[in-house]
């Protein structure tokens, strides 16, 4: 056990970080809001050649406050949030119906960034839910089909055979509904943006909804130190 420990420490301590040329981020040219930045770096991501940039890490809290986390994908960012769904009969779907907070994690290492959003959750109706999962691919309304996420399983061959079923109706109707597909929005009360450095020296801005008299959706920005 010793050996395979040392083994594996060897290996982790020979990994480089941002084994590429970093991006500059001026805080000052920082629009006053966090979606517009967030909208331009995600365009960058994605010329910058970064794999699965819609992917993001989801953290929430269970009724004990023990926390959970997964990768899940985005399906929007726009004025009322930022979107992504599931079953919400799943661990996270529960999880959300207790206590409706999360935060949201990307990481972008073709250019050293993540950026962090934390925020309350609301669920969309049921037609919104269940347009989002059409609008989809055919392997989507397939799993959303499929169901029972997060349950126990008793074997892979109970898996393969709901899936085949599953991409059969999937294929055949389209438009077959998923009752528990919901749709979710994160509104965020704050969100950091995080562009690595190779001296270290990373910059980090982070906006935080307004309080007090500040007008409706006003925010304020601070520096962060690394």
């Amino acid at each position: 056990m010793c050996a395979m420990n040392d083994t594996f420490r060897a290996l982790l301590r020979t990994q480089r970080v941002w084994d590429t040329d970093l991006p500059e981020f001026d805080p000052q040219t920082a629009p006053d809001a966090p979606l517009p930045l967030f909208h331009r770096w995600f365009a960058e991501a994605v010329a910058a050649g970064q794999t699965e940039p819609h992917t993001m890490s989801l953290a929430t809290v269970d009724e004990q406050g023990r926390p959970d986390v997964r990768i899940v994908m985005l399906h929007d960012a726009d004025e009322r949030g930022w979107h992504f769904a599931s079953h919400s009969t799943s661990v996270k779907g529960r999880q959300l119906a207790a206590r409706p907070e999360a935060a949201l994690g990307f990481y972008w290492a073709a250019q050293g960034r993540q950026i962090r959003i934390r925020g309350r959750v609301s669920a969309a109706a049921s037609d919104e839910s269940q347009a989002d999962l059409h609008a989809r691919s055919t392997g989507a309304l397939a799993a959303a089909l499929t169901g029972r996420q997060s349950e126990a399983l008793g074997s892979l061959g109970e898996l393969a055979a709901a899936s085949e079923a599953a991409w059969r109706r999937a294929q055949a109707e389209p438009d077959a509904p998923a009752p528990t597909w919901t749709r979710y929005a994160l509104d965020p009360y704050e969100a950091e943006f995080f562009q690595g450095d190779a001296m270290r020296r990373h910059v980090r801005l982070r906006y935080r909804r307004r309080r007090g008299d500040g007008a409706p959706g006003a925010w304020e920005t601070e520096l962060l130190w690394p």
